[in-house]
């Protein structure tokens, strides 16, 4: 298995390196609008670093946030690789979630991927949230992650768009698949105490295990290559639209949503935080600014 962490590792990096490149190209390319006007935005790198119980070396990763760029109000997009020992409440909910028989006993750990989440400036540009992930114990192993898409102004063909292209990297990996992944997200990025979804939806996955690593990694692999497809053609088509304090208005209420989402049930965020890993780039999905009604 280490030859495949080292490759899932690897690959994560990759993904990551392209996404900045074409987030930076969307900065570049923006001459019109309100915003048009302020330097290209780029992403500032920081390295991050975990430390263990035992004081040593736990991994860490690269935090890239863009932040008052002339598309992306704030953007993240972070990738990393930790491995250590679980802690107690770590572990009872690992056994509870997956009964994992044993993790008591032996209660490594290793994972590795790439989180992102855009905010931006025009409010007709779509949010949008993607993660893939590799996890690993002494007693199973597993890929997860997926994409969907954050508007605050709802438009049906941005939303065709984005879930057509995720189906068409999806479907060569069996027509099974995205069904099952989009009824996923719609469950899993739902908000119960607002009765609403997040947002309208794309793609998701945890847990996947076949016993076929390489081809669970292929698919996580797609997942990820999906994505930008998926998202630039949105924020290219929306990004010079008119817009009126309304909807910037609308666009912060929304961001509340999210924040609420991400604090109260992610489980990304609560498993960084348990974990000890930089609180900065666990939070580095929380929007620039928000509103509340």
């Amino acid at each position: 298995m280490k030859q495949q962490k080292s490759t899932a590792s690897a690959w994560f990096r990759t993904l990551r390196d392209e996404i900045v490149k074409a987030f930076e190209t969307l900065e570049d390319t923006q001459t019109e609008g309100a915003f048009a006007d302020l330097p290209a935005g780029r992403f500032e790198v920081t390295e991050t670093t975990r430390t263990g119980d035992d004081g040593e070396d736990a991994g860490g990763g690269l935090m890239s946030v863009m932040r008052g760029g002339r598309v992306f109000e704030k953007v993240g997009v972070n990738i990393s690789t930790v491995y250590g020992t679980l802690g107690a409440r770590a572990q009872a909910a690992m056994m509870a979630r997956k009964g994992l028989d044993g993790m008591a006993d032996d209660p490594r750990f290793w994972a590795a991927g790439i989180s992102l989440v855009a905010h931006m400036q025009n409010p007709h540009a779509p949010a949008v949230h993607m993660n893939t992930r590799m996890f690993w114990t002494p007693h199973a192993w597993w890929f997860g992650g997926g994409s969907d898409l954050n508007p605050c102004i709802e438009y049906d063909e941005d939303t065709a768009h984005f879930h057509k292209t995720q189906k068409a990297w999806l479907d060569p990996h069996g027509e099974s698949h995205y069904p099952k992944l989009k009824v996923w997200a719609d469950e899993y990025f739902y908000i119960p105490h607002r009765n609403r979804a997040r947002g309208v939806g794309g793609v998701f996955m945890d847990d996947h295990c076949t016993g076929d690593w390489a081809a669970d990694f292929t698919l996580t692999q797609d997942l990820g290559r999906a994505f930008l497809p998926a998202y630039v053609p949105l924020v290219e088509k929306r990004r010079n639209t008119e817009w009126s304090e309304a909807d910037k208005d609308a666009q912060l209420v929304h961001r509340g949503l999210y924040a609420e989402y991400n604090l109260v049930y992610d489980r990304g965020t609560k498993f960084g935080l348990e974990t000890g890993h930089d609180a900065n780039a666990v939070l580095m999905s929380l929007p620039p600014l928000a509103k509340w009604v």
